[in-house]
């Protein structure tokens, strides 16, 4: 089996490009470094965000082909998620070790909701500073914007994949769940696994809330009407009743909004063992999770509903003390009224 090692660590050095380390590191502070696995799913080919697949037609889109793992009868006998679960597998269980592991993530982006619709509707400087900046506009609200009915039909379909397509395909199934706070995301992972996993209860992380910025849909709910509304959520260590995130002043810069999604990547490969993970956050967060491990696309456009697999490599190493800082938030614009005619939808 040299030829998997040989693969693992081409991937490591040269088949990615090296994020950033953590932005509040120190020196001798551990940290990690991620990398993936090129030419397993069809999402790594940018010619494919102008008209991006369905994952629960293309299961996840997944590449048949060889694997080093694959024995003469698996080409005729195993699906071709049953290859790549039993190639991953064999890699964690040989190459695995106290400082580097592997972990297939399915990153998920909410179903639609009802600040989505308004943002299409508002032209984009009128939405920046101001309706995004107000609850709603009479007719519809997005402050901690909740689902559309066209949102819950996302992840309907999202559901039934996992209820059917992905046992008969053999696609994994998570093992850990992780989802942001915010009221979309919260009901997009119960709508899509609540019905499927006994006493589901996945752990609600800030890390991954939406872009903190002046939009009131990035103002989240107390953790009290969290819990009443889905009392079996469990909540990372720390999560605060208010949001003392919010401010709806300042911009989160690119640089910060990496760094902390980095920081949750970082939480994940520090205390959690599972292999299949889902994470159920925003598009806006998709992207940088997609630099940081260093994706051959990480452009792909992840529309509402929408979810993408990827295989992460993660070495902990030490770090020396090169730690770049975020660059910080920036004040945030405010206009008039202004937008169509009766600014309503």
């Amino acid at each position: 089996m040299a030829f998997i090692f040989r693969r693992v660590l081409t991937v490591a050095l040269v088949g990615a490009v090296l994020p950033e380390v953590n932005a509040a590191a120190s020196c001798g502070e551990l940290g990690f470094r991620y990398s993936t696995y090129p030419g397993d799913f069809i999402q790594e080919d940018p010619a494919i965000n102008a008209n991006p697949p369905d994952y629960t037609k293309v299961e996840y889109g997944l590449i048949d082909r060889r694997y080093p793992t694959d024995t003469q009868s698996d080409q005729t006998q195993l699906t071709k998620w049953e290859r790549y679960t039993k190639y991953i597998n064999y890699i964690n269980r040989y190459y695995k070790d106290e400082n580097t592991s592997y972990k297939l993530f399915y990153f998920s982006r909410h179903g639609e909701a009802y600040h989505n619709v308004a943002q299409s509707y508002y032209e984009t400087k009128c939405w920046d500073c101001y309706w995004s900046q107000q609850d709603g506009n009479g007719t519809m609200t997005w402050r901690d914007a909740e689902l559309t009915p066209k949102g819950v039909g996302h992840l309907v379909e999202s559901n039934q994949f996992w209820a059917k397509t992905a046992p008969k395909a053999k696609v994994p199934s998570p093992q850990s769940f992780y989802v942001s706070p915010m009221a979309r995301t919260l009901a997009t992972a119960n709508l899509t696994f609540g019905s499927l996993v006994d006493g589901f209860a996945p752990i609600v992380k800030e890390n991954l809330r939406e872009t903190i910025n002046q939009c009131t849909c990035s103002y989240r709910y107390p953790k009290s009407w969290i819990q009443a509304r889905y009392p079996k959520y469990k909540f990372e260590e720390g999560f605060t009743e208010q949001d003392e995130i919010f401010t709806g002043k300042t911009i989160e810069s690119a640089s910060g909004q990496s760094a902390r999604v980095r920081k949750f990547l970082d939480d994940i490969f520090a205390a959690d063992k599972s292999t299949f993970i889902s994470v159920v956050t925003h598009g806006v967060n998709v992207g940088p999770l997609l630099e940081v491990i260093g994706h051959r696309n990480p452009k792909f456009n992840l529309t509402t509903g929408q979810s993408i697999a990827v295989l992460v490599k993660a070495e902990r190493l030490v770090l020396n003390g090169t730690a770049t800082v975020p660059e910080p938030p920036t004040p945030a614009e405010s206009c008039g009224i202004c937008g169509p005619a009766g600014s309503s939808l």
